[in-house]
């Protein structure tokens, strides 16, 4: 019941009774959530996730924010008058690309969000891969692009995957309060810097945090049947089938997937979920109708 743009007392109190269960339920244990899209842009959003950060540590969670930020690359690099190419999704990064891939989002992308938390009471810290040897990455291999002749091999420059987390400067920050913030760039045993998807590092660092939770943040509802209906609740098993009859494809491929290798990896359950809504965070960890798509192991 709203009066004048106020909640009303009991429904305030209600809705916190609520989530009592559940912050101790998952007091004490790591939360990684993978930070991207429309919640990374909408100035509302980006506020309310900050502070939905800073209640989550603050009631015992230890919240592990991984953030992207093509979009904001894709500027950044269009005012400088360089061309973005794209094969399968992933942008070929050539080193002068890379030089303003690591400025967007290991400087300005992430301290943005590091500020923001900051200024909600919290105590965020800032890294990407590189600091204290934190992912190692691997470079991937040329993939095909088709040309108006043929299709040739593009070697995609400095885009790499995970190739192992060495998360003690992590578990330093966590047991010292502080909260995270993690850019998705890996270095690889030559010193270089790689950009890796961040959905894949959020996903790969909840297997090695032994995370609770793994939360992926996407500009959809969830995961959708033919219908169009949310599905919810599902296993690794359920999702195999949605795959192999088609509901699951495209670009939700790849999170499902990084999804279902954090669940094998031992997190106990993955969530895709809409960050176009504010509080979603919230919403699916400390309510009992929870929001979007549930992932668990069995």
């Amino acid at each position: 019941m709203m009066e004048n743009n106020k909640i009303d007392p009991i429904q305030t109190a209600h809705v916190l009774s609520e989530a009592l269960p559940y912050i101790q339920k998952f007091s004490g244990k790591t939360i990684v959530i993978k930070y991207g899209g429309n919640a990374m842009v909408d100035e509302d959003l980006k506020s309310g996730f900050a502070r939905d950060i800073v209640l989550l540590k603050q009631v015992g969670l230890n919240p592990v924010v991984v953030h992207g930020g093509g979009p904001q690359i894709g500027r950044h690099l269009e005012k400088l008058g360089m061309k973005s190419q794209f094969v399968d999704g992933i942008r070929v990064t050539d080193s002068d690309t890379m030089d303003v891939v690591e400025m967007v989002l290991g400087g300005l992308v992430n301290k943005e969000i590091v500020s923001l938390i900051n200024q909600h009471g919290g105590s965020a810290v800032g890294l990407t891969g590189k600091d204290g040897d934190l992912i190692r990455a691997k470079k991937i291999s040329s993939k095909e692009a088709a040309t108006e002749e043929a299709s040739e091999l593009i070697d995609m420059g400095h885009v790499g995957h995970v190739d192992s987390i060495d998360s003690a400067v992590v578990d330093m920050l966590v047991q010292g309060d502080f909260i995270p913030v993690i850019a998705p760039i890996g270095v690889g045993k030559d010193g270089a810097s790689y950009n890796i998807n961040a959905d894949l590092v959020a996903g790969k660092m909840a297997e090695i945090l032994s995370a609770e939770k793994l939360l992926l943040l996407t500009n959809t509802s969830g995961l959708l049947s033919k219908e169009g209906e949310l599905l919810t609740g599902l296993s690794i098993d359920e999702v195999n089938k949605l795959i192999d009859d088609g509901t699951i494809f495209g670009g939700m491929l790849p999170k499902i997937r990084c999804a279902m290798d954090a669940l094998n990896g031992g997190v106990n359950s993955a969530h895709i979920i809409d960050g176009r809504v504010p509080h979603v965070v919230l919403l699916e960890l400390l309510t009992d109708k929870g929001m979007g798509t549930l992932l668990v192991r069995s």
